[in-house]
């Protein structure tokens, strides 16, 4: 026999003496279930790195300890992968998407670092273009200088944070004016600030294999790794 189709509720009052619509109704249940399901898919990140003079053997070290990053987040769902990067004078660039260690590395391989000034607030801006396009999760940058108007790069923050997009800033050495303005970008975009010391390569490994769990799983992900740069992710991550 066939069965008759589920009963629709019948519009309940707004509150304001008007019973909604049955297509806002409709809409309304439609959003419960979009924001009850799991995500789908691959986390993912922008993995955006200062690749001018004084950045050569951190990228090196990036390079070789990226891996990390696919290995977490593949026990979360995976992970897609942009290299952005800027150099010289004027000249900043992103790679396609890759869903592979190997492939990552093979684009990372190929650049060679050459002297300029930090471009920070154009790898802001095609992070919030990307997240305009399709979710992004996370931006990683991994830098040691900021060359820049500060203000204006916190405006860019503020855009990439409307997306929903969460900056995960690496600062390697002591520098005060990147440490604030690293911070700054990390706060706006409610993402986490880590600095770090290029000669404990198991540090900078462990960090970039909690920012890939948390981009490909979220907090749950991050919880389930466990391990002294997940707790210390969490600790500074905002819900």
């Amino acid at each position: 026999m066939k069965q008759p189709p589920p009963s629709v509720p019948r519009p309940r009052d707004s509150g304001t003496g008007v019973a909604a619509s049955p297509e806002i109704t409709a809409f309304l249940a439609e959003a419960a279930v979009r924001r009850q399901a799991p995500a789908s898919g691959r986390g993912r990140l922008v993995f955006a790195l200062d690749a001018t003079m004084s950045r050569q053997p951190t990228w090196d070290l990036a390079c070789a300890l990226q891996a990390e990053m696919f290995d977490a987040a593949a026990r979360a769902g995976g992970l897609e992968v942009q290299l952005a990067y800027f150099r010289g004078h004027g000249e900043a660039r992103a790679s396609r998407w890759v869903t592979e260690s190997d492939a990552l590395k093979r684009l990372m391989t190929g650049i060679a670092c050459h002297g300029g000034l930090t471009q920070i607030g154009r790898v802001l801006e095609h992070a919030e273009r990307e997240a305009a396009k399709r979710p992004l999760a996370a931006l990683a940058y991994v830098g040691d200088a900021m060359e820049e108007d500060l203000d204006r790069l916190c405006g860019l923050a503020g855009a990439l944070a409307l997306r929903g997009t969460r900056a995960f800033l690496f600062h390697e050495g002591r520098d005060p004016v990147a440490a604030a303005a690293f911070r700054e970008i990390a706060r706006l975009t409610r993402g986490v600030y880590l600095p770090f010391d290029s000669r404990a390569a198991g540090e900078l490994r462990a960090l970039l294999g909690a920012v890939g769990a948390w981009a490909a799983g979220g907090r749950p992900a991050l919880e389930a790794a466990g391990g002294g740069a997940a707790r210390r992710l969490l600790a500074d991550l905002s819900p």
